[in-house]
């Protein structure tokens, strides 16, 4: 493992420490993982507002002519469909039609594309797309930018008070250019933790002065900074993918239950044959949603069995603190995957039973007009 005097710090990082942040190395990034309780960082998500410091994620521009070409060819999701100002999730598949990484695409205006990569990717998404551009201009902006995200029911009540966008007219996946106080910033409806909120770009030298205005902005509602301890276990309760968990590149869309983000009838793209060959033959594993109903947690790689034979894995497992009980994502034999199937997880050498379930575990009441 890196350590934290090699691993990169975040624009934010001061303030972090003066959050009182405890740190973990993570994608060769110094990031917070919590700055007080695990808990009631989640908890203030789900019920107020949390501000997480993302800034570890990069940013790649894609511009130019040819740009909506190339971006639709390297992805399986339609971007002809994004007019500027929407944004979607896809990802960018090998030819074996498995994930490259997962990824958001803005469309900022005709010519000009967002794409925002894991930090652990960035470097081959940035390859992948330099390899495939043919002339189209492509830069990182990754080191030059700050992510910021204020998440749950309380965000847009903040975040409305330090902007004169109208929130309410960014709708769920749009974003709008703006201003945060002084500070310029692409305001973006997505999140990561299953509730509604904001992600705000913003230059990295803005990054501090943004992030102390939504602090004192949100203390009226409790505020909460929130590391990536809580991220992880907000995001598995909405059952959302965590690259190198439920996703890598042995893994295809079809098998993730991320079928919906391949539009077959927006002409080619990259692993587009090898995904039409698996959906005709079908596919051998899927991603599922595991109660657990025995004591103990599934964590990553714990096998899942049925009948003392080992039908799939855990890929993402906690104790969740919404819902009070262990769930967990695992693949699991294709024929297996139908909500009640019976099977049971073996944890630290004994089996826990557990049974498939619905996803996601949790899921958000509809938003506000601006929260």
């Amino acid at each position: 493992m890196m350590s934290e005097s090699n691993a990169r710090q975040t624009p934010l990082h001061s303030v972090n420490q003066q959050e009182g942040a405890r740190f973990v190395e993570f994608a060769g990034w110094q990031m917070p993982v919590r700055y007080g309780s695990l808990a009631e960082e989640h908890q203030a998500v789900r019920e107020r507002a949390g501000l997480f410091d993302v800034s570890h994620m990069g940013q790649i521009m894609v511009s130019g002519p040819g740009s909506t070409e190339l971006v639709q060819r390297l992805t399986p999701n339609n971007a002809l469909s994004l007019t500027p100002g929407r944004a979607h999730y896809t990802g960018f598949l090998t030819e074996r039609g498995t994930y490259i990484d997962d990824i958001l695409v803005y469309r900022i205006d005709e010519r000009d594309w967002m794409v925002v990569v894991n930090a652990s990717n960035r470097i081959r998404g940035l390859e992948w797309i330099q390899q495939h551009a043919e002339g189209v201009q492509v830069e990182d902006h990754s080191l030059h930018t700050a992510l910021m995200a204020l998440q749950g029911p309380k965000a847009g009540e903040i975040l409305q008070s330090l902007t004169d966008t109208d929130l309410s007219k960014i709708r769920y996946y749009r974003f709008a250019a703006g201003k945060v106080g002084r500070c310029g910033a692409l305001i973006s409806r997505t999140g990561y933790t299953g509730e509604d909120g904001f992600e705000l770009y913003v230059g990295a030298d803005d990054a501090d002065e943004v992030w102390r205005q939504l602090r004192t902005a949100g203390e009226a509602v409790d505020l909460r900074p929130c590391g990536l301890g809580a991220r992880d276990t907000l995001r598995l309760e909405a059952s959302m993918a965590l690259y190198g968990n439920e996703l890598n590149d042995q893994i295809t869309p079809l098998e993730a239950d991320l079928g919906w983000t391949v539009k077959w009838d927006a002409g080619d793209f990259i692993g587009r044959a090898a995904l039409e060959q698996q959906k005709e033959s079908g596919i051998d594993r899927k991603l599922v949603g595991l109660e657990i109903l025995g004591r103990g947690i599934a964590r990553h790689d714990y096998p899942v069995t049925v009948d003392g034979n080992q039908v799939g894995a855990v890929t993402s497992g906690t104790m969740s603190p919404t819902l009070g009980r262990a769930i967990a994502l695992a693949y699991v034999r294709s024929d297996l995957t139908e909500a009640g199937q019976e099977c049971e997880v073996e944890v630290r050498g004994r089996g826990v039973e557990a049974r498939v379930c619905a996803t996601p575990f949790y899921k958000r009441p509809k938003p506000s007009a601006t929260g």
